[in-house]
């Protein structure tokens, strides 16, 4: 019985994306997730900024799933860097929100000293090799400071991990070359093997 518990868990293990497994992508499912909340609460629902937000959190998601999928390691460092630009741009439209309204910018010690969902995002993040579909990450502060504060948090955590790996996808493709340059030299040891014949 054992055997077949620790087959089907396995089986189940390997069904999940390699993407799924990175630090870099994990972390932009709750920025997504809040976004989408934030916008609720405090964008006007008619604004070009809501959607324009709700876009960017997304793109950051989804490209880096994207990009992993994809059998070009040009194209993964592609999607990567938009990945990258669209949380740049998210952090830059969270940086208009607390200027425009006031809020103060806190410091990285006082963010993670005073806004717990910072821990407890994280917690759930390492504790789980992959997400699971429904992380039951804490629901974003009500405290709009406190709120904007998390936010620009966790996309400059965010943006640190995918310049991590923007950096390892090119230091791959440096060692091991791309999918083109790979086609090539297979269709080349190819030809030599056939005129060989």
């Amino acid at each position: 019985m054992k055997y077949l518990e620790l087959k089907m868990k396995n089986k189940n293990l390997k069904t999940k994306a390699g993407y799924e497994y990175l630090l870099a992508y994990k972390i932009t499912v709750p920025i997504y997730d809040y976004t989408v909340e934030f916008v609720k609460r405090w964008i006007n629902g008619r604004s070009r900024t809501k959607d324009q937000m709700e876009q960017a959190a997304r793109s950051g998601m989804t490209n880096i799933a994207e990009g992993n999928k994809q059998k070009s390691l040009e194209l993964y460092i592609k999607l990567a860097g938009i990945s990258r630009g669209s949380l740049e741009e998210l952090l830059k439209d969270y940086l208009s929100f607390a200027r425009q309204n006031s809020i103060d910018i806190w410091d990285k010690q006082r963010c993670v000293r005073e806004i717990r969902e910072i821990g407890q995002i994280w917690e759930i993040i390492k504790k789980n090799p992959t997400l699971p579909d429904s992380p039951n990450f804490p629901n974003l502060p009500h405290d709009k400071e406190k709120a904007v504060n998390l936010m620009l948090t966790l996309i400059n955590q965010a943006n640190y991990l995918l310049d991590k790996l923007v950096e390892a996808l090119l230091k791959k493709h440096q060692e091991k070359g791309g999918f083109s340059e790979n086609l090539l030299k297979r269709r080349i040891e190819y030809r030599s093997i056939k005129l060989k014949q």
